[in-house]
């Protein structure tokens, strides 16, 4: 067994155990709650630029099933407290520590999850490198952000995918677009073509949509400044539904603001309180920023964390458009939100 560290950017030092690549990698430090859906967190593209850490004590019980893939591996490095090596599962078609290696992907094992992840929620999220040298220099940590993410991660060519009944033409904006929003939109009847992240306002309605999709995606909402003014030419125009990252892009465009968190919401088990129900939904999240509740003017907040009161959702009726923060395409519990997805029909229908 090869010894590795995980250094933070405060300068604390975690021993730990070395499986994946063998290589080292600065990243930005976050931690996830969920205790299921590792592969789906392997997978999103939404952790381009993190290390990720699972607060969860073991990870990789059932394997690596390529079925249940979301996307393309775009995260810097893997922490975990013990890793199961002899996965046991019908569907599984290998081991993390292999699939980390083929992604090129470093990661550590055997270190306290549980005390790193107090000074993250004490401290907030910092930077951190995987690395295999103790005294490594860790003066570039601090300089360190996540730069560039939607480029990285944005599969930069139109896809078209059909469903077996036809109903609406819908026009999926790909900032790191999870598979399964494709599959929410397929089955409800919608030909979803898929753009890259650049794509144009004028290409998207030369398309003739019935509705527009803006994906999840990774890092700093505000540094997308072209994609903020493409949606302010679209706003108004179709029906639009955000998710994620797209439900801050849209709030960008409509006069709000975003301002990063503490430590952010990333897990299967994230309260989102919705206020015209009065029904409190457990949902999958993975977002370090959100929208500023004080600055929504021109929408209506509908949904909130149940934890810390941060703005979940908004609707926006004068412009047929709505946004959730969370991910109503992941099937989170008995009681899922995937029926915004239907919200989202009706309004192309009703247009």
């Amino acid at each position: 067994m090869k010894k590795k560290y995980l250094i933070l950017e405060n300068g604390d030092i975690f021993e730990g155990v070395a499986f994946g690549a063998d290589r080292d990698s600065i990243g930005e430090l976050v931690f996830t709650t969920g205790t299921c859906g590792y592969i789906e967190t392997l997978t999103d593209p939404s952790y381009f630029g993190q290390i990720v850490m699972q607060t969860f004590p073991q990870i990789g019980n059932y394997g690596i099933i390529p079925q249940d893939f979301e996307g393309k591996p775009a995260l810097f490095g893997y922490v975990v407290r013990e890793y199961c090596d002899t996965p046991s599962n019908f569907r599984s078609a290998g081991d993390i520590d292999s699939f980390l290696k083929e992604n090129g992907i470093p990661g550590i094992y055997g270190v306290d999850t549980r005390a790193i992840t107090r000074i993250i929620r004490e401290s907030g999220v910092m930077n951190a490198i995987i690395t295999s040298d103790p005294d490594t220099d860790i003066s570039a940590l601090s300089s360190y952000s996540v730069k560039n993410a939607l480029g990285a991660v944005s599969t930069g060519v139109y896809k078209t995918f059909s469903p077996e009944k036809k109903l609406y033409n819908v026009a999926l904006i790909d900032y790191g677009a999870k598979k399964n929003i494709v599959r929410e939109l397929t089955k409800r009847g919608c030909e979803v073509i898929e753009y890259p992240y650049d794509v144009s306002a004028e290409s998207v309605l030369e398309y003739k949509p019935d509705g527009i999709m803006l994906s999840n995606g990774p890092g700093d909402p505000a540094e997308n400044t072209y994609q903020i003014e493409q949606i302010k030419k679209l706003a108004g125009r179709l029906p639009i539904f955000g998710i994620c990252l797209g439900h801050q892009l849209l709030a960008l465009a409509l006069g709000c603001e975003t301002e990063k968190m503490h430590y952010g919401h990333r897990g299967g088990n994230q309260p989102a309180k919705q206020f015209e129900s009065g029904r409190t939904f457990i949902t999958s999240q993975n977002h370090g920023y959100a929208v500023k509740s004080e600055s929504v003017k021109k929408g209506v907040i509908s949904f909130v964390n149940a934890n810390d009161g941060s703005c979940e959702g908004i609707d926006y009726p004068e412009y047929k458009a709505f946004s959730v923060q969370f991910h109503p395409e992941a099937c989170s519990g008995p009681h899922d939100t995937g029926f915004l997805f239907d919200k989202f029909i009706d309004l192309m229908k009703k247009n």
